[in-house]
């Protein structure tokens, strides 16, 4: 394995930097990390590699192996990586980032939330993904692109080189990043390596002036390496680990069930008293079945009976469904069948959910830790806080929320009951209609109250001057 003190020994020469690229990158291809992550990649694409690379063989009488390019061979690929994926990088980071600050988002650039979801969806796959604080914005790199240099002493990446081909026999292009600037190279077909960018910062200063406009004159660079790994799991691996076997039997016990159904859907001959027919004879004779429909049997009293054979497909279908409940449970992953039928509680919801928030947990420690040095980097100060995607029992959630609404705020109540209605979106426009409204009643109590007052002072003079009238003719 290359370390990053490995890189402190190399000389400051082109050529040998870029040796030790080009052996950082071959290092790196031959990990288990790499290639773990280059199959994860297939199954995340839906292409099985166990199943694509499965061959049909038949055996000889005398021993020897041979492709059977006779029966069916059905592959029939399933998308569980891709649908356990998906379910828990959107489960967590679907919604987006919610900060504390106004002005956080902004500062992190363009489609900030996004380009975390890519992270987090190519963490999963591969184990581990690299984003890049490029000055004001994120850039995202996949672990068959980017081969890190882990500093031997302590563990943090403190180096890394990127590398991109189209094909074989296309250029090879590599970026070195260092703590103190990045350098580019290129390898031509037929060509030694060259610089293709000499060394700079990763900041670059500008001034501009009438006549020249914007110069760069002088580059800065991060107090830290300004490439953060985001981990997809603690155990720093891919999410197919341990799930590929599960998905190969599935697929392969899937494939083999269509192939039985082929082979065994057309019907079969068997012809009595026919000896002497040899085994031209009868591919002659089922040739003739297939295409005119008819044949005859030459060999006198022979007879030819026609058969169908049924597949028992009991077993596999057991077995099948078996497999796919132990993949949800192996994945840790919501199997929507188990709430999608009936009137579902939400204490059946909240279970179903149970493992799928477990994992998700783990997984937002990974990218808290990763946000935390991003954050960092862009000398940003805030806390991200995540919603989670969640199915809930809409009706008895209105029927929870309004029970409760004489203990809570209104504005509350109705920012919840419109998330449960799905128009969250919403709520803030909804929430000001209402505040227009409680001012707009408020203002007329007060007229009223100035009115009814009014009133009150003309009925009171009113009762003191009968009460002076009574006194007067008592006293008389």
């Amino acid at each position: 394995m290359v370390t990053y003190q490995d890189l402190l020994e190399v000389e400051e020469r082109d050529e040998a930097r870029m040796d030790f690229v080009r052996r950082v990158i071959a290092d790196h291809k031959t990990s288990d990390l790499y290639q773990n992550a280059q199959i994860a990649y297939e199954y995340d694409k839906k292409k099985n590699v166990t199943i694509m690379e499965y061959r049909k063989l038949l055996y000889t009488i005398t021993g020897e192996v041979v492709p059977d390019n006779y029966s069916a061979n059905y592959k029939i690929v399933s998308s569980f990586f891709n649908r356990f994926v998906l379910q828990e990088n959107q489960y967590l980071l679907g919604n987006g980032i919610t900060w504390q600050e106004d002005d956080t988002t902004e500062k992190l650039g363009d489609k900030f939330d996004y380009k975390l979801q890519k992270l987090g969806h190519d963490a999963l796959v591969g184990g581990v993904s690299f984003g890049f604080w490029n000055f004001d914005h994120l850039e995202n790199f996949n672990v068959l692109e980017f081969a890190p240099l882990y500093d031997e002493e302590d563990g943090a990446m403190k180096a890394g080189v990127r590398f991109w081909q189209m094909e074989g026999g296309r250029p090879l292009r590599a970026t070195l990043y260092e703590l103190d600037g990045y350098t580019d190279y290129i390898w031509r077909p037929e060509e030694e390596g060259a610089v293709l960018h000499e060394k700079r910062g990763y900041i670059a200063k500008i001034k501009s002036t009438p006549a020249d406009g914007d110069i760069i004159y002088d580059y800065e660079n991060y107090p830290e390496f300004p490439i953060v790994p985001l981990w997809g799991n603690p155990q720093k691996q891919s999410e197919l680990v341990g799930l590929r076997e599960g998905i190969d039997a599935y697929d392969l016990i899937k494939s083999g069930f269509a192939n039985d159904i082929d082979d065994t859907s057309l019907i079969y001959w068997t012809i009595n008293n026919a000896g002497g027919m040899d085994d031209v004879d009868l591919r002659d004779f089922i040739q003739h079945m297939k295409t005119v429909k008819a044949a005859v049997v030459d060999d006198d009293g022979a007879r030819a009976e026609a058969h169908t054979m049924d597949v028992p497909y009991g077993s596999r279908e057991a077995l099948l469904e078996r497999l796919r409940i132990d993949l949800y449970e192996d994945a840790m992953a919501l199997d929507v069948r188990s709430i999608a039928g009936g009137a579902v509680t939400a204490t059946q919801i909240k279970a179903a959910y149970e493992l799928l928030n477990n994992k998700a947990d783990m997984y937002e420690y990974c990218v808290l830790d990763f946000l935390e040095g991003i954050l960092r980097l862009a000398d940003i100060d805030d806390e991200p806080t995540f919603t989670r995607s969640i199915v809930v029992n809409t009706q008895e959630g209105i029927q929870n929320v309004l029970q409760a609404a004489q203990y809570l705020d209104t504005h509350y109540v109705t920012e919840k009951l419109l998330n449960l209605l799905g128009d969250g979106d919403r709520a803030e426009e909804m929430i000001k209609r209402l505040e227009a409204q409680e001012a707009e009643m408020q203002m007329g109590l007060l007229e009223e109250e100035n009115e009814d007052g009014l009133g009150l002072e003309e009925e009171d003079d009113d009762i003191d001057s009968q009460l002076n009238t009574l006194l007067t003719e008592l006293g008389e």
